[in-house]
């Protein structure tokens, strides 16, 4: 009682873009309040409604967001049967009280008897709950199995890594890749199917940047037609966006990320530990992410400390992908400058820092959307150089963009910060003008 079920509940809900259910309300406004069920039926009659409510909503067929009362602990096998990720929305006992003290609520006119019922029902708390949350960004991470933790939580049957990430952080590792895009390439994959040594049931956990977790996930997706396989991300960039959402992929000379499968991790931990060793131009790679997902958010998240930062920004991807796993709607806003990106480092032989190709494609995707302001506010922030690259060959790589519809290219657009707009079709001279602006 006074956790904040209710109003976290239909805010995840909302961003998940799932039916909401608080179990509370639904009994009242079948049965009336909640006090004069108990006074006239006793509680075994209330609990008896509230598990029935509990399972019918776990046997949907759409997916829900439920809010159940703290006493449903006392039906936690019910819990443990459903086919649900549980999590206890956590709260000290001082504040749930001086939050429903005063209430019409049946358990809470009594202090001594709420403090007593609060301890007894901890551990059973404890007991059912597969995750703790303070938030609706808490639950959103729990959701997607995204877990910030220490990395040595992590255990695996095969784990790889590169060589500079193994000896910044002594990380022992069975495979080795190379540092960047240089591992995503077709060569290094075959290397890894034929080094590992694996069952079914095996897990792989792949330690480093986003170059590493996604040809390490697309190894792992079609390695004995897919083992399990946890990403360890220790840049901004992979913490932020790479290694949430299950996208994994290796690179064509042609073109990025043009081979690849969705396969999602069992689950993501986030060490942002990790990240006290980032050079500052990995950094600023990463920030790019940051900026980027500012810009959609509506949110300057680039102003957060360290680990909000990082949470915010992996909570909002999660959620995005989420509520469309596999790219066919509104995961489209993710690519928000990376069409001109992909096309700049294609076209530098994937020698140009992904994190600066992002900063120079998000300044021509916020002119293009007519928002000068922040395209000078990525300006500032990421402070992006020009790129060294042929023309005529970035051109031709963001044809073969994977979003390209008949030749044309599908941009993603901002409205307003907040406000994305994806699959805009505009004029291919509006669209060259502003690639070429971006070339040294």
């Amino acid at each position: 009682m006074g956790a904040g079920k209710s109003t976290v509940g239909a805010e995840v809900a909302r961003c998940l873009g799932r039916p909401f259910l608080d179990v509370d309300q639904a009994i009242e406004q079948t049965h009336g309040p909640i006090g004069d069920l108990f006074e006239q039926r006793g509680e075994a009659a209330f609990r008896e409604l509230e598990a029935k409510l509990v399972r019918d909503a776990g046997a949907g067929s759409r997916p829900a967001v439920v809010a159940v009362g703290g006493g449903a602990v006392e039906t936690r096998r019910l819990l443990e049967e459903l086919d649900a990720l549980v999590v206890l929305l956590d709260v000290d006992v001082e504040t749930a009280w001086e939050r429903v003290r005063g209430s019409d609520r049946p358990l809470a006119r009594d202090e001594t008897e709420f403090r007593l019922r609060y301890e007894l029902r901890r551990p059973l708390y404890e007991e059912v709950a597969d995750a703790r949350a303070r938030d609706r960004d808490d639950v959103v991470l729990a959701a997607a199995g995204i877990r910030l933790e220490s990395h040595r939580s992590v255990r695996g049957d095969a784990v790889v890594t590169d060589q500079r990430v193994a000896e910044l952080h002594e990380i022992e590792a069975e495979h080795l890749v190379p540092p960047g895009e240089a591992a995503k390439t077709a060569v290094e994959v075959a290397r890894l199917w034929s080094a590992l040594e694996l069952e079914r049931g095996s897990t792989v956990v792949a330690v480093g940047g986003g170059s590493t977790t996604d040809v390490v996930g697309f190894v792992a997706a079609t390695y004995m037609r897919g083992v399990d396989w946890i990403p360890v991300p220790s840049t901004l960039v992979g913490q932020v966006d790479a290694a949430i959402g299950g996208k994994t992929g290796i690179d064509l000379p042609a073109a990025k990320n043009l081979v690849g499968a969705f396969h999602w991790p069992v689950e993501t931990v986030i060490d942002t530990a990790l990240l006290e060793t980032l050079p500052d131009v990995e950094w600023t790679n990463g920030l790019a992410e940051v900026v980027k997902t500012g810009l959609l958010a509506g949110e300057s998240l680039w102003e957060r400390p360290t680990s909000e930062l990082v949470r915010r920004c992996a909570a909002f991807k999660a959620a995005v992908c989420l509520r469309d796993p596999h790219d066919r709607g509104e995961r489209g806003q993710l690519n928000l400058g990376h069409t001109f990106a992909h096309a700049l480092e294609a076209a530098s032989g994937y020698s140009l820092p992904h994190g600066r190709a992002v900063a120079l494609g998000l300044t021509a995707a916020c002119r293009l959307s007519g928002l000068d302001e922040q395209a000078r506010l990525v300006e500032q922030l990421l402070h992006p150089e020009k790129a060294l690259v042929d023309s005529e060959a970035a051109w031709a790589a963001l044809a073969r963009d994977k979003k390209t519809v008949e030749g044309r290219p599908r941009l993603v657009l901002l409205e307003s910060p907040g406000e994305p707009r994806i699959g805009v079709e505009l004029d291919p001279t509006a669209v060259r003008a502003a690639l070429d602006s971006l070339i040294a």
